[in-house]
Order: C-alpha cells, then structure tokens, then sequence
C-alpha cells in the first residue's frame, strides 16, 4: 500500500497555467486512461454543483483523461450513499471544487464517501482540492460564512489554507495568525497548485505550478515561493 498525493490550488482552478498542476496530478494518477472523480458538494448550497461538475469534467477532458465522472455528492443522504462510495474508492484522482466551505467540510466530515476517498489515497490516488476543497483537507479551516475556524478533515496536520490569496485571502492573514498560533498558513494564489510531488526519498516535498505563488507563514517568517519552485514539508509542529 502506498499513500497518494494531495494537490492544493488556490482558486480560479479550471484555466491558464493550472493546466501545469493538473496535467502532473493526471500524471501520477497513472495517465489518460486513470478514473478522474469530482466532488461538486461546495457548489450545492446555490445550487450549481451541476454546472460546476461540469466544467471540470470538460477541463480534464481537454486535458486528455479518458475516465472522468462527477460524483453527486450533494448532501449528507448522498454522501452516504454506497454506490458513490464505490466510484471514489476506484477513483485515482478526487478532485474537490471550491465553494462554500463549511458546508463542504461538514457535509463530507465522518461520511462513506470520504472514507472511500481516503481508502483511493491510501492505495496512491490523488486528493485535490480548489479553495473551499484545499483548505478542508487541512487541520484547520475558515468558514468565511460563520467567521470561525473549524477542525477541517485533517490530511495536512497543523496547517490552514489562506486561497486566493493574491486577490482576497491575504486579508486573513492577521486573523488566523492570532486564531491559530503555532499553525502553518499557507496562502495559495489563484490559478496556482502546490503539489507533493517530491520523487524517491524526496517524496513529502512540494512542488509549485501554475502563475502565481505559494507564501508560507510560519512562526513569524513569511516565504514565498514562485512558480517551479520545491520547498521541503515545513507542516509539522
């Protein structure tokens, strides 16, 4: 058994140079022909989960994957349902949109098809996610909707996502600083992934793709990082 990769993007996910990330993701889930799920829960609450599924369905398609399928996790009855937890548990790519994080968070939180994907990771899928789909698989997230930071389904420990942190996010800085001392903040750019895509031994180091940059916040340091560059895990305690 060998454990996957998670692919964190900041935002604006499906065009320009994300193609980078995604094409990589695609990669290392075993290529054209590899099962591609995506999970449009964060777009339900206003009811464009279809649209949204659908859109990066046709994105990867362009890309050149062969076997993408949108889930319809949508609600707390569909995300238990067997029939979907069985599709994510075959899946070599889970790919979880953006949208309203707290629901996302609790909607997937304890279910069976979050236990399916986690299982597909287990076995060396790929767990992506765009803004609200990056910042739930942390320890830690902000529900912008509640104001408040919420234990998150905690793939990346002692870490919160800040996406789009070119254009918005990088408001959050202060307030999550203080919210969560100690915490790893990591400020993702729109149209920009971060990858642990480290070979070998190098395998837990991450990667940067796509137009903009990576800024890591840490015990006070703030690091950026630009497009192409590696930086070694900085995530644990």
């Amino acid at each position: 058994m060998s454990e996957g990769y998670l692919l964190l993007a900041g935002g604006a996910e499906f065009g320009g140079q994300m193609e980078q990330a995604d094409r990589r993701a695609l990669e290392l889930a075993g290529g054209p022909d590899a099962s591609v799920c995506i999970i449009p829960t964060a777009a339900a609450p206003d009811q464009n989960h279809q649209l949204a599924g659908k859109n990066g369905e046709r994105w990867f398609r362009g890309l050149g994957a062969r076997n993408v399928e949108v889930v319809p996790v949508i609600d707390s009855s569909s995300a238990n349902d067997p029939n979907l937890a069985t599709a994510l548990r075959q899946a070599r790519l889970v790919y979880l949109l953006g949208g309203f994080t707290g629901y996302l968070g609790r909607t997937l939180k304890d279910s069976l098809c979050w236990q399916a994907a986690l299982e597909a990771y287990a076995h060396g899928a790929i767990l992506a996610g765009s803004s609200a789909g990056a910042m739930v698989l942390c320890q830690h997230y902000f529900d912008p909707e509640r104001g408040q930071v919420v234990a998150g389904l905690n793939l990346l420990p002692n870490t919160c996502v800040l996406p789009h942190h070119n254009t918005f996010g990088q408001r959050w800085t202060a307030r999550l600083t203080a919210l969560l001392p100690g915490v790893v903040l990591l400020g993702i750019d729109e149209r920009t992934g971060l990858l642990d895509d480290g070979p070998g031994e190098r395998k837990g180091s991450w990667s940067v793709y796509g137009q903009g940059n990576v800024t890591v916040y840490r015990q006070s340091q703030m690091l950026v990082y630009g497009p192409g560059r590696q930086f070694d895990d900085p995530f644990q305690a």
